[in-house]
């Protein structure tokens, strides 16, 4: 993921004070997201993609002192100089760091420790609104808000791919047992003209770089269903042969498919009576109302393909966005999971739920430069083999979603909530 922002306004004692709520708030977010988890938990790693918790925790804090505290705070010391080389995630200009694989050797720091060094943080964070904050301090805590806020996801997923891999098959938060039994609404479609729209952040209030500069796109008339992709649809897929079909593949799909022996989506499996998959609630039957997850991008272009559709570009995706309010199944509805949608007019599941796959590589936008420092390499050394994903899933933080958000992925990758909507030409 990547990052940059737009300037904020001037500084008030209100602004100030608001930033000061919602950093304690976020930072407070972290450790109740960690809570239930064992100190055990949050050392392992179930695969190179993932990160142990207790790294999360630990990196986040590790972003506020080298890029904030150490340049901000008049006399601040280091809580520990090795730190910088453990929880350094990608900065190739801050310097060496463990390798990400390998995060799950870090037996030390304790996670006892990472949770000191989390509270002398904290002090130190508070220490700073006491005094003058300059426009740059400002604008650093607002991205480390939104950098951290990223990682409350990742912390959800990756214990997510844990639990799965575990045999006694845990559940982050028990749930009461029992099937949902509900129909899906009808697969319809809404239609949308064709023209010049402006794509991009318009620079007001914060958002990544990668979100800007806005510039003009041509769309032809296209249309969106109405909801997402269930796993009932799913499920049809696969009894028609979806998975066994190299002609719906993409030719590295298909080598993916055929190399990793995938048969459904992640964390499903195929019991007696029913498909069951492991969730953050533990192994549960399959909602067959619910949005299809945790499946790749080249599973999503092969079963637009097998459906008889295709994919929206991000452009269409944005474009048809505008038409519903920022507001979904996010974190705070504190479901855990995806859920299917409710009866209503327009786009349903827009945000939240699911991140959704689009069929457009992860480019800059014309005129996209990277901030200049370390900071810089949030987002554009990463613009090339992935594809774009929008809207926002089950486990990401309220208020992090906006309709320019363009999220990326690998085309191979699926432990995010990660699942797909229709699109055809109108």
């Amino acid at each position: 993921m990547s990052v940059q922002h737009a300037a904020l306004p001037e500084q008030t004692e209100s602004k100030l004070s608001s930033l000061k709520e919602r950093l304690a708030a976020m930072r407070a977010l972290s450790t109740a997201l960690a809570k239930p988890l064992s100190d055990e938990d949050q050392l392992a790693q179930a695969n190179d993609d993932a990160s142990p918790t207790k790294w999360h925790l630990a990196h986040t804090t590790w972003f506020f002192e080298a890029f904030l505290l150490k340049r901000f705070l008049r006399g601040y010391r280091v809580f520990d100089e090795r730190f910088e080389y453990c929880f350094n995630s990608y900065y190739e200009s801050v310097g060496p760091r463990q390798p990400r694989a390998k995060r799950g050797l870090l037996t030390r720091p304790s996670a006892e420790e990472v949770r000191a060094y989390r509270a002398y943080v904290d002090a130190a964070l508070g220490r700073l609104f006491e005094g003058d904050l300059p426009q740059e301090a400002a604008e650093l805590i607002e991205l480390g808000i939104n950098h951290e806020q990223q990682h409350q996801e990742l912390l959800l997923t990756d214990t997510l791919s844990l639990f799965a891999a575990e045999p006694l098959k845990p559940a982050y938060r028990q749930a009461s047992p029992g099937v949902f039994v509900r129909e899906a609404l009808p697969l319809d479609f809404v239609a949308f003209d064709g023209g010049i729209y402006d794509i991009g952040h318009d620079g007001g209030g914060f958002a990544y770089d990668n979100e800007g500069p806005l510039h003009e796109e041509l769309l032809r008339p296209f249309k969106l269903a109405r909801r997402c992709v269930t796993n009932a649809e799913w499920i049809e897929f696969i009894a028609d042969g979806g998975y066994r079909a190299p002609t719906l593949w993409l030719a590295d799909g298909w080598a993916t498919v055929k190399g990793q022996d995938w048969q459904g989506p992640l964390y499903w499996e195929d019991a007696e009576g029913g498909y069951m998959q492991m969730s953050l609630l533990g192994f549960r039957p399959v909602d067959l109302a619910a949005p299809v997850t945790h499946v790749s991008y080249y599973e999503a272009d092969a079963f637009a393909r097998w459906a008889g559709y295709r994919l929206p570009t991000e452009f269409e995706w944005e474009v048809a966005a505008a038409s519903v309010p920022v507001t979904g199944r996010t974190l705070g509805e504190d479901c855990l999971r995806p859920m299917p949608a409710k009866p209503g007019t327009g786009l349903l599941q827009m945000f939240g739920d699911v991140w959704e796959w689009t069929a457009s590589a992860y480019l800059p936008y014309p005129g996209f430069k990277t901030a200049p420092g370390a900071v810089g390499e949030y987002n554009g050394k990463f613009m090339a083999n992935q594809f774009v994903l929008r809207g926002g899933s089950c486990a990401t933080p309220d208020g992090h979603v906006r309709r320019t958000y363009r999220n990326f992925f690998y085309p191979h990758q699926r432990w995010q909530f990660t699942g797909l909507r229709l699109a055809a030409d109108a």
